[in-house]
């Protein structure tokens, strides 16, 4: 380590360490915050069986559909009289413990919190009922330290958070090159480190990390203080496809108001393929978004270069779902889970044919 490490950095660092480790999604911290801008509905316009949608995301790049359909007005569109009150979090366990204790109706949100939410409510509480991204993680490095996938043994690499989607798959990755990693210290062939994404940067710049496996933004901020891109995840996936967001809904909502959620689906398609045609404006709508809820908006630079590695879908992938779960259960970060029914994928499938769009399947792990 060197000694002109900048202190802060190092007290950051050793604060995130003691901070409680849970099986969670990609993300900035762990605090909800309101946003009190509420989308504009005409006077005259129907409510529908809800007179409000509460609904909770990230301010981040994989979730560029909520960001976009609440800042375009696509959601609110779908919903006429009945008003979103949207809700931005900076991790997944926020999210879920707002879902469960019924502050938010729809989420967006990655695979291992919907995983983990899922079993510890022993299937009672959520369902997920759309895709919404794919992509958008990768395996960036110091290239003056690692110059192939051989040199990252021995090195410091960094993740968002134990169990989380990320720490998940660095864990899988380095199980599949032979290595072996004590899953809950992070010491082994490989010393990971669990690092925020708001730090990862600092900590980067400090000298205190060699890389990071870690998702967009964060990858391409650190390319853009000198890192490398030395894998990027969707490579090790069939089809260069795997879940990074889905949209999940409580059960006891989805039962009382499936008009409500039919429409936010019907939002989420369309702004999906609003985002898909306007890639240029779909970049603008997103940085206009993150600096009402972040108060700063990503540069040029940064954008540019995370844009192209995520994948906007409706299809929720479920298969791979199932195999990020394996995954955390070979690390030893999970229970052997049970997932049938997490799916309810009846009403997507109605919007897309409806659309004249092809109907996306659920792996076996649909509700019966």
């Amino acid at each position: 380590m060197s000694a002109a490490r900048p202190l802060t950095a190092l007290r950051t660092i050793a604060a995130i360490a003691a901070l409680p480790l849970l099986l969670t999604a990609c993300g900035y911290g762990s605090e909800a915050t309101k946003d009190d801008e509420q989308p504009k509905v005409a006077a005259d316009a129907k409510k529908l069986s809800a007179g409000e949608v509460r609904i909770g995301y990230f301010p981040n790049l994989t979730h560029a559909t909520a960001l976009v359909g609440v800042e375009e007005g696509l959601l609110q569109k779908e919903l006429g009289g009945t008003t979103i009150k949207p809700s931005t979090f900076n991790a997944g366990p926020s999210e879920i413990e707002a879902l469960n204790a019924g502050s938010i109706d729809i989420g967006f949100i990655g695979p291992s919190p919907a995983i983990n939410g899922y079993t510890k409510s022993k299937g009672k509480n959520l369902r997920i009922v759309s895709g919404s991204a794919s992509g958008g993680v990768k395996l960036v490095v110091n290239p003056e330290k690692i110059k192939t996938l051989d040199d990252v043994k021995g090195k410091r690499i960094a993740t968002p958070q134990l169990g989380n989607t990320q720490d998940v798959a660095f864990l899988h990755w380095v199980s599949e090159k032979g290595w072996k990693v004590d899953s809950q210290s992070g010491k082994g062939d490989v010393s990971v480190l669990r690092t925020d994404n708001k730090v990862t940067p600092d900590a980067y710049k400090a000298g205190s990390i060699d890389g990071a496996w870690v998702p967009e933004p964060t990858a391409s901020k650190l390319v853009s203080e000198g890192a490398k891109v030395l894998l990027d995840e969707s490579d090790l996936w069939p089809d260069k496809k795997f879940v990074i967001t889905n949209i999940i809904v409580r059960q006891a909502f989805l039962k009382e108001h499936p008009d409500v959620v039919e429409a936010v689906l019907r939002g989420t398609v369309k702004t999906n393929a609003w985002i898909t045609a306007n890639p240029d404006k779909a970049k603008e709508s997103v940085n206009a978004a993150l600096k009402k809820e972040t108060g700063k908006p990503l540069s040029a630079k940064v954008i540019d270069a995370a844009w192209p590695s995520i994948t906007i879908t409706d299809d929720p992938l479920a298969a791979t779902l199932q195999a990020q779960a394996n995954h955390a259960v070979d690390a030893g970060l999970l229970k052997k889970p049970e997932l049938t029914g997490i799916y309810d994928l009846t009403l997507l499938n109605k919007v897309l044919k409806a659309a004249g769009k092809p109907e996306v399947a659920d792996a076996g792990l649909g509700a019966k």
